[in-house]
């Protein structure tokens, strides 16, 4: 039995697009009479009882075509499962859904587990035995000589695919057990991050950074995201993640760094990007310079998206993500940073530095009314005394989502005493924020170099 994942190029990774809206998590290809009963119908519930939304066809009325109804859920599944069995050729209904699956492979970058059920992938990727006979026969009606190409082409590049070969005799639901637990994980891993509960300037500065990525380049390279702390760097990292994490092999995103960092940690987020880029049986180092050799050797042909999130050290940056050479071709790496001083000292091209900038006053007003008048109050009645708290928080975003919850449930003579106590005693859940915030806006920015004095 061969349990290895299979190799289905950049679907294989994580994060789905944020273009692409899925209706279902798995849709599940078989010929009905021949496992609906057994090996697919226990994959079914085992998947359902699990907790994923699976599609099978049991509703669906079958006639000569493939249905629109039914062309529409593969188009809305996040992983196509195709069981394969002897007589699945004998099915022109099911060789149309297969040419629909590995279409939206192609188009939509969606993940396709074959599953080679008591009959060897060779006999599906050349079209032998039973599987040429089926062919064969449909290839006798004159309807189908449009469609014997592309059957034949979906047959061969499925059987290419690396999946789970199981023979007669076999225990089929441990198997079973261990295909929920692989689809499990990865619809884990395309489960985009959660970016802003109300995000706001954030998709013409995600533009922006995508223009540095370059996703199609083929070198490795990395782009760093700068900015003063409560800025967004982190919400934007985020964002650009899901938006095109579904184009690499593997990706992983490594939250506040500084943080695990200062507790030691270094060791346990090597060990979490192994485990992103080896999904089956990833070693588990024991040193950080272990971590590094093993790093730099499982990640040398791999097409990777790591981000690095909230780094204040550049030891972090050489023991994660030592230079462009430990990555494969069109791999690409996002560094999120207080200080541009650590991008650099690590290597990173000066052209491929973005600054984020404070909200502009139109972006700061609704980012600040959304929190501050959730409730029944007349911003009318509040707009004076809104404009100053924005023209306070100085376009940064973490200071205006943290005054506008604080004065949202306030009445307008609390607002007045509020504004004037934030003037004079900064809550201490902003005072870190501000502190960092207008020390940075006290002195110039040096442009050219992007450092702060």
């Amino acid at each position: 039995m061969d349990l290895s994942k299979p190799q289905v190029g950049a679907s294989s990774s994580s994060s789905t697009s944020s273009t692409h809206s899925f209706t279902h998590d798995v849709f599940l290809s078989f010929r009905g009479p021949d496992t609906r009963n057994n090996f697919t119908g226990h994959l079914y519930r085992n998947l359902v009882n699990k907790g994923i939304n699976t599609f099978i066809d049991n509703d669906l009325t079958r006639g000569e075509d493939i249905t629109k109804e039914l062309l529409e859920v593969i188009e809305g599944s996040r992983i196509s499962i195709v069981v394969f069995f002897a007589n699945y050729a004998s099915s022109k209904w099911c060789l149309d859904e297969l040419v629909k699956i590995l279409q939206c492979k192609e188009s939509k970058q969606q993940i396709v587990y074959p599953i080679f059920y008591k009959v060897h992938p060779s006999k599906i990727r050349y079209q032998k035995g039973q599987v040429g006979d089926g062919i064969a026969h449909l290839s006798k009606y004159e309807d189908n000589l449009t469609k014997v190409g592309s059957w034949k082409a979906a047959l061969t590049q499925a059987g290419d695919l690396s999946g789970w070969h199981i023979e007669d005799g076999e225990h089929e639901a441990n198997v079973i057990e261990q295909i929920v637990e692989e689809i499990s994980t990865e619809i884990m891993k395309c489960t985009p991050l959660d970016v802003a509960t109300h995000p706001v300037g954030i998709e013409s500065r995600v533009e922006d950074i995508l223009k540095l990525l370059n996703v199609e380049q083929d070198d490795p390279h990395m782009v760093g995201i700068w900015g003063i702390g409560g800025i967004g760097k982190s919400t934007l990292a985020k964002a650009v993640f899901n938006s095109i994490s579904n184009k690499f092999e593997h990706s992983c995103f490594l939250a506040n760094i500084r943080e695990s960092f200062s507790r030691g940690d270094l060791v346990k987020l090597q060990n979490d990007f192994l485990s992103k880029i080896i999904e089956r049986n990833p070693p588990n180092v024991e040193n950080v310079d272990e971590g590094i050799t093993v790093l730099k050797q499982k990640l040398s042909q791999k097409r990777v998206l790591l981000v690095i999130d909230d780094v204040d050290h550049l030891d972090q940056l050489r023991k994660l993500a030592g230079g462009c050479d430990w990555f494969g071709q069109r791999s690409r790496i996002i560094i999120t940073t207080r200080d541009t001083n650590f991008l650099s000292a690590h290597g990173v091209n000066s052209n491929s530095i973005y600054e984020v900038k404070e909200l502009n006053h139109q972006e700061a007003s609704e980012l600040f009314n959304f929190y501050a008048f959730k409730e029944n109050k007349r911003m009318d009645d509040f707009s004076e005394l809104a404009s100053k708290v924005i023209r306070y928080a100085k376009g940064i975003p973490l200071v205006l989502e943290v005054l506008g919850s604080d004065l949202c449930s306030k009445n307008k003579a609390e607002w007045e005493d509020a504004v004037e106590y934030y003037s004079k005693h900064p809550k201490p859940v902003v005072l870190e924020t501000l502190q960092r915030s207008y020390e940075a806006l006290e002195y110039p920015i040096q442009q050219s170099s992007k450092k702060r004095p």
